[in-house]
């Protein structure tokens, strides 16, 4: 669908939490200027008779973006994520739920992609791309000359040339931009430029039309119309910051920053991603609703960035093996899972296996929304965490921390080498581990740590054999996982874990919730008792 392809796998649902700041006032040439094109006229809510009206009327403000830079080709080839299915009832979406690959149910998911690609050109073979060019869309949002578009647009421009619908070609400067929501600000010199505005207010409803108007494969001034198939989509990027709109309207390569527009003319969304099992359209396409595109377009504006927080912990939604395995009444709230050192979590005494109910005081419903809000506070801010700790509701007030870059991130939450996945290492055979939920258990020894090339620092008990039709190997537990806590317990030997299997059945519960380590990232795994292979 656009330009340069920055390529997002789709990540686990634990992830790093981040928040970003609110909103701040456009530019001052906005409140004095005129007014945009796109203010709504009265008129029926139902299906027009034609759309003629409204791109004549918003089109003006839309413009073609071209870049010369410099990529890899890793950079701009087209790639994407792999489907798992997820256990829980959240359905077989986009993304496995897990940061490693652990796959629920055994299910084997359909194979798709993500893409947020452009019209580079490039060599094929895999040598390095010396220069690159490339075509995505934008808008203007102010009367002097301040456009938005997609970071992956611009993100490796060393030249910005914008053409107009009046067929001008002007250059461009890069205002800023924000890799987390994949948004940007580029700028003209001049005035009295055509503009629209963001409808934050009046959202669209699944069903209602919508127009797409950008520069499909470099054609410019192009109009496509559809529906707003559904809201609130998840997983499209790694980031979980951003609820997506999924429209039909179709959107293509060049396509990325482009304005979809509702029936009045008002802009409800920045085309930024499509579904396609071959790389082109199939007319799902993903949008960053206009609230977030306005806020994060506000503060880019106002500071040349986006100022994101960050709490330092890695999360997890609550599916109903987990909220079983917690004897919790329903899947609200998200669970922590892992821990960054000296980040402001640890600092505040979050502990790993809380699980978070309330932001502030508003509910979490899902891993994702507790992301969402953290995201939409301020660094510094104050936030209040109300947490479930050994059956008991407790508040946590901690100071949200600055966002490092993705890189830092992914060292701050993996790290450590990758575990040695030969089960037939040294050490004593898997037949003489103490067997546990189907799974063959050993003390976390220096010959352990060795046989699956573990951290020093690991702690817990290591799996050195898993059983093949268990719930364990269902779940996608593998020799060298190292078993940290059990139920409520940490864990040192396979005796500590028997022991949270013998204190779940005597409270009823089906499963065993288990914190389990690999490559230097946890996350928690509900294992069946009736299922032990």
């Amino acid at each position: 669908m656009n330009d340069i392809g920055k390529n997002k796998l789709m990540a686990g649902a634990a992830v790093a939490l981040m928040l970003t700041g609110g909103a701040i006032a456009y530019s001052s040439a906005r409140a004095a200027g005129p007014a945009p094109v796109n203010i709504p006229s009265a008129g029926p809510v139902g299906a027009p008779q034609s759309f003629a009206d409204i791109f004549q009327k918003v089109s003006p403000a839309v413009v073609s973006i071209d870049i010369t830079g410099r990529a890899t080709p890793s950079e701009v080839a087209m790639m994407g994520g792999q489907d798992g299915d997820e256990e829980g009832g959240q359905g077989s979406g986009p993304a496995p739920q897990l940061p490693f690959p652990f796959n629920f149910q055994g299910g084997q998911g359909q194979h798709f992609q993500f893409k947020r690609y452009g019209q580079g050109q490039g060599q094929p073979d895999g040598r390095d791309l010396p220069k690159i060019q490339a075509s995505g869309s934008g808008f203007f949002v102010s009367p002097d000359g301040y456009i938005v578009t997609n970071n992956h647009v611009v993100e490796h421009a060393d030249t910005i040339t914008v053409r107009t619908s009046d067929k001008r070609v002007l250059k461009a400067h890069l205002i800023g931009r924000d890799p987390t929501t994949d948004l940007a600000v580029v700028k003209v010199d001049g005035g009295s430029f055509p503009y629209v505005s963001f409808e934050e207010q009046a959202k669209p409803r699944v069903g209602d039309w919508v127009v797409a108007v950008g520069n499909p494969f470099g054609l410019g001034g192009t109009a496509t119309a559809g529906i707003v198939s559904a809201l609130g989509r998840e997983n499209v990027d790694d980031t979980r910051l951003v609820d997506y709109m999924q429209i039909d309207a179709p959107i293509n390569r060049g396509n990325s920053g482009g304005p979809t527009f509702d029936v009045y003319g008002r802009v409800v969304g920045v085309n930024t991603a499509i579904f396609t099992p071959s790389g082109g359209s199939v007319g799902i396409g993903f949008d960053i609703p206009a609230d977030v595109a306005s806020s994060i377009t506000h503060q880019i504006i106002a500071g040349g960035k986006v100022a994101h927080g960050y709490i330092g912990a890695t999360i997890q939604g609550i599916s109903p093996d987990v909220s079983e395995s917690l004897g919790l009444k329903n899947t609200d709230g998200a669970i922590v899972a892992a821990l960054t050192d000296g980040g402001p979590a640890e600092k505040s005494g979050v502990h790993i296996g809380d699980v978070v109910l309330a932001v502030n005081g508003k509910s979490v419903a899902s891993g994702n929304d507790l992301t969402r809000q953290v995201a939409f506070s301020h660094p510094g801010d104050v936030l209040r965490l109300s947490v479930l700790r050994d059956g008991k509701r407790i508040d946590v007030d901690l100071h949200a921390g600055t966002r490092p870059s993705e890189a830092e991130i992914a060292r701050l939450t993996r790290g450590g080498p990758a575990g040695d996945e030969d089960d037939n290492g040294g050490g004593p055979a898997p037949s003489q581990a103490p067997h546990v939920l189907g799974m063959g258990l050993a003390q976390l020894d220096q010959a352990e740590r060795q046989r699956f090339n573990l951290k020093p620092g690991a702690s817990g008990v290591v799996v050195e054999s898993v059983g093949e039709n268990s719930d364990a190997a269902d779940k996608g537990l593998r020799p060298g996982d190292v078993i940290v806590k059990a139920g409520a317990h940490a864990t040192s030997q396979p005796a500590d874990v028997a022991a949270a299997v013998a204190e779940a059945k005597r409270d009823g519960r089906k499963s065993v919730l288990l914190l389990v380590s690999r490559d230097g990232q946890t996350v928690f795994v509900p294992v069946a008792l009736d299922k032990l292979g």
